[in-house]
């Protein structure tokens, strides 16, 4: 078993916050670009302040 601090990381390209890996991500964490759903559906906006 992984430490959470062991997981891969990310940055999200709505919020620009860090978020770690997700079981449910394992064969596509190549492709995840966003944090959330909320943050995939305001992909068109620069910035969210919902992770602020």
């Amino acid at each position: 078993m992984r430490k959470k601090n062991d997981l891969p990381t990310k940055v999200c390209v709505v919020c620009e916050r860090p978020f770690t890996w997700r079981k449910k991500w394992k064969k596509v964490w190549d492709e995840v670009k966003y944090c959330s759903e909320r943050c995939r559906r305001n992909k068109s906006h620069n910035r969210v302040s919902h992770c602020e």
